[in-house]
């Protein structure tokens, strides 16, 4: 499977070179693109490479012209914005960012999700202002988005059990939970995650065992264990009043997202709401950590982890009640502690 995504990529590669000779940079945008370079220190190994950098950055900033011009005329309910990423197609980062792998068997261990769903739950809710949410993290070019949700969903479980909130071993995960069905760096699932730490009986700390962004050989440590986990729930496929009573209720719950658009990437603020995010093609793992409303429109609020640069210093808000936009209720997932 990896070898076929390179090959896709070389061939993307290839397109992207033979549309350099025909592409002529704009010279106003000269000082805009020093700028940016500056800003995330940018640094390229040779001329070609920036000129193909370049034509892809500039082709993103029309993108997002033409978006935000959309969106003053109030055709959008989401600006976009540059960002570290504007020098990469929507493919490169997928093919690079993303991660996630579902298993089509995985059904084992699964517990229904008990409650009068619907019910007694606030119109909003934001876990961060509980303390339950650690800070961003960037997974950088490893597919490990699977194992940031997933401990991202642990962590919240573990400070409303002790009232202590640890950044916890996505590493841990992508070097030791082969054996799940998980793939490290490229790819995985949260459930499967989840089973790894039940049938461990533990899960290291991020200070403990900390994260490479790139795959190791286990050395997990029993005596450094900072969490455990006793079951894990998946909720109903593609019903968002359960993924909504189970924040409300629970905490944050890991889901699958479809990560495909070039508006994704590049979002900045709003409720993302693109039509072209449908429930189809998900290919990556984020983390709900609440929900509610913005200027009429529900929504999901979204870690993600590539850094503090993307979105809303590291999240995004995502159409709620919109059909299941971009896949966010098909695969949910949470621990027990």
């Amino acid at each position: 499977m990896f070898r076929m995504e390179i090959h896709v990529w070389l061939m993307a590669f290839c397109v992207i070179v033979a549309s350099a000779h025909q592409w002529r940079r704009d010279p106003t945008l000269n000082k805009h693109w020093e700028l940016w370079k500056k800003k995330y220190s940018k640094e390229y190994q040779n001329n070609n490479q920036e000129e193909l950098r370049r034509m892809t950055w500039e082709k993103n900033v029309q993108f997002i012209a033409l978006h935000n011009l959309e969106y003053s005329l109030g055709l959008h309910s989401y600006e976009l914005g540059m960002n570290n990423l504007g020098d990469m197609t929507s493919e490169e980062v997928s093919l690079v960012l993303t991660g996630l792998k579902i298993p089509s068997w995985w059904t084992q261990n699964s517990t229904s999700h008990k409650s009068n769903v619907g019910i007694g739950i606030p119109e909003s809710i934001d876990w961060r202002d509980k303390g339950c949410v650690t800070n961003v993290k960037d997974q950088y070019s490893c597919g490990a988005c699977w194992a940031f949700s997933a401990v991202g969903a642990l962590e919240a479980q573990l400070k409303l059990k002790t009232g202590k909130l640890e950044s916890l071993s996505s590493q841990n995960l992508v070097d030791c939970s082969s054996f799940y069905g998980n793939h490290g760096c490229n790819g995985g699932y949260m459930p499967a995650a989840f089973q790894y730490i039940i049938d461990n009986k533990g899960i290291n700390s991020e200070a403990s065992y900390p994260y490479k962004a790139k795959d190791g050989v286990c050395h997990y440590d029993p005596a450094a264990r900072a969490a455990t986990c006793s079951k894990y729930t998946l909720l109903p496929s593609g019903n968002e009043t359960y993924l909504q009573d189970a924040v409300a209720k629970i905490g944050p719950v890991s889901v699958a997202i479809n990560a495909n658009q070039p508006s994704f990437f590049l979002y900045r603020r709003g409720v993302y709401n693109d039509a072209k995010c449908t429930n189809q093609h998900l290919n990556h793992a984020v983390l709900v950590v609440g929900y509610g409303k913005e200027n009429g429109m529900d929504y999901w609020l979204v870690k993600n982890s590539w850094g503090i640069n993307f979105g809303l210093e590291g999240y995004i808000k995502i159409a709620r009640n919109q059909g299941n936009r971009c896949g966010i209720a098909s695969y949910c997932s949470y621990p027990s502690i």
